[in-house]
């Protein structure tokens, strides 16, 4: 690590003493002091006595908490960087985390690799600090209400910027392929903002009739239009004091755009068939599986609407990029279903998670989540093996097959050969072997006249040419 400013200090808090000696070693530096505990207590006492420009410290500690410690670090001293440690960060530690001003959250397993250019960077930006940033409020834990599991990088990525903006009214647009979660983020902003009290109302702005979408989002007047037998209120008035989530927001029709880039703007609308004004406090919280930059492109998308929306853009990773988090979320669906099912306790072998990490994913996790509901349902045993799960096949991946198939046989081209000349070869007498020899058939199935056939197997061995038996 490149030396330290003079006269940085750091505070490693940890129970593990193992871990506080390698931890030493690994960050030891010119002008850079290291002082370390093993338990919370006693690392808020050495703060308040000697200025610690940053603690590391594990969220299991004793006898309060690393977010508690995090807490009272924030209050005491607020210039003091606060990275935390752990095994397995849940969603809520990193959120609630972030929202008390943890400069960081980590994953033990990658502290060798990360803390000390983490550490760095924080010691970089610990002096501006000091002067400039103020305590934050304490957010008070939710136990855990909201569920994403996860403890990839990128994942966790996403936990943080969700503990940053949750607390401001700032539009958020969540992307991501379909089943990666999107809703579940939406969700996870809502209970984490200081609106959580209120409601969070969710719709599809693609599965709503266009001539149905203005007045399930504004309301209707009675007789506004056939159908309408009585007033009501639409998703906004529903809303007001909450969050508004708005999913599929790239299939909402231009007529309902403008309508909605008022209420962003203003505040106010009107009923469907009212002249009446009316306005709502609402956060709005978008999601779409469309690049809506490129819908802006189309004349699809409104680019005023779209940059109303994209204040925040949360971007959540397909599950292709996080394998390492596959295991965990199918452990997770066996033991919701075998629980809500009544069944018997069922475990993933060693080559089942191979099989389901080395898979593509196209619907992400809730073909994850599809794919072990139909192996539970089919289990035949206690332990599930990879031929126990049922893998659909990729779109597109017929063709993927192909090349990969042929990209085997390219390697296996005999050297100095002209892998063209051997391909043809190869090809004609697997067909010719395909029809037990018979020349018309086997050139039929290649596109190509018997005559012609015969003179691509012309250069293969004389017992191959002898089985060929008849004329074109």
């Amino acid at each position: 690590m490149a030396d330290a400013p003079p006269e940085q200090t750091i505070l490693l808090v940890d129970q593990d003493h193992d871990f506080l000696e390698w931890a030493t070693k690994h960050l030891t530096a010119n002008g850079l002091r290291i002082l370390r505990c093993d338990n919370a207590d006693n690392a808020v006492k050495v703060v308040e006595k000697t200025p610690v420009d940053l603690v590391v410290a594990d969220i299991q500690l004793q006898p309060f908490d690393g977010l508690e410690l995090l807490s009272r670090l924030r209050q005491s001293s607020p210039s003091t960087l606060v990275i935390l440690t752990t095994g397995f960060p849940s969603t809520g530690q990193v959120i609630e985390a972030t929202q008390r001003g943890a400069h960081d959250v980590m994953r033990k397993e990658a502290l060798p690799f990360e803390l000390r250019p983490v550490v760095e960077s924080a010691l970089q930006t610990a002096d501006d600090r000091r002067s400039a940033e103020q305590p934050a409020a304490e957010m008070p834990s939710l136990d855990g209400r909201v569920k994403i599991i996860g403890v990839s990088r990128a994942l966790q990525d996403v936990f943080k910027i969700v503990g940053r903006v949750a607390r401001s009214d700032a539009p958020v647009l969540v992307t991501g392929e379909s089943g990666t979660g999107k809703e579940l983020v939406a969700k996870a902003i809502h209970e984490y903002s200081p609106r959580r009290q209120q409601e969070l109302i969710a719709i599809n702005c693609g599965a709503i009739p266009e001539n149905l979408l203005e007045s399930e989002l504004f309301g209707h007047e009675k007789g506004s239009f056939t159908g309408a037998i009585a007033r009501r209120a639409g998703r906004f008035e529903q809303a007001d004091g909450g969050t508004l989530f708005l999913d599929e927001i790239g299939d909402m029709p231009l007529s309902v755009q403008v309508k909605l880039l008022r209420v962003l703007q203003d505040g106010t609308f009107s009923r469907v068939g009212s002249n009446e004004t009316l306005s709502a406090d609402v956060r709005i919280v978008t999601a779409t599986n469309k690049t809506l930059s490129s819908e802006v492109a189309a004349g699809r998308f409104r680019e005023d609407l779209y940059y109303r929306l994209n204040v925040v853009e949360i971007r959540l990773p397909p599950l292709r990029e996080r394998a390492e988090d596959i295991p965990l979320l199918a452990e997770f669906f066996l033991q919701r279903i075998t629980r809500k099912n009544g069944m018997a306790r069922i475990r993933l072998s060693a080559e089942a998670i191979s099989a389901l990490q080395a898979h593509r994913w196209p619907g992400n996790v809730r073909e994850l989540e599809n794919t072990i509901a139909r192996a539970c349902a089919l289990a035949s045993s206690t332990v599930l093996l990879p031929a126990d799960i049922p893998l659909a096949a990729a779109p597109g991946s017929e063709k993927g097959g192909v090349k990969q198939a042929l990209g085997r046989l390219l390697d296996s081209v005999p050297a100095g050969e002209n892998a063209i000349a051997w391909f043809a070869r190869e090809l004609a007498a697997c067909s010719l072997e395909r029809h037990d020899g018979d020349l018309k058939e086997a050139g039929a199935e290649l596109g190509i006249s018997a005559s012609e056939l015969r003179r691509i197997l012309a250069s293969t061995d004389a017992a191959k040419l002898a089985a060929i038996g008849g004329d074109e």
